[in-house]
């Protein structure tokens, strides 16, 4: 008797962990497609990254042109690409730990 709970017991995790798989994939997926802005110098630079860490589009005010040099347009546009990348990945850290309860699985992201 024994032996046969050890069983059910065995194919309840491995369900449940190919359950969890599944969920883990599909939210992949869905974050690899959602959308994130962050903007820079007052708004004059706008960038939109996609979950996968890949910019999608990126908009910069005319006027940046004539009011600021070379450094500052760069550090606007540092400041709003990392700004832009580390809200996509805090967001999708808080959606994967939804999805395995806060284990920590190295590898996932």
């Amino acid at each position: 008797m024994k032996g046969k709970g050890r069983g059910n017991s065995m194919q309840g995790l491995i369900r449940q962990a190919n359950q969890m798989q599944a969920k883990m994939k599909k939210l992949q997926e869905e974050l690899s497609e959602k959308e994130y802005k962050s903007t820079s110098g007052g708004g004059a630079i706008e960038v939109t990254i996609k979950g996968e860490n890949k910019i999608s589009a990126l908009a910069i005010d005319p006027e940046i042109f004539k009011e600021a040099d070379a450094d500052m347009l760069q550090d606007m546009l540092i400041t709003a690409l990392n700004d832009a990348l580390e809200t996509a990945k805090k967001d999708q850290d808080a959606e994967m730990a939804k999805v395995t309860g806060n284990m920590n699985i190295p590898g996932l992201f």
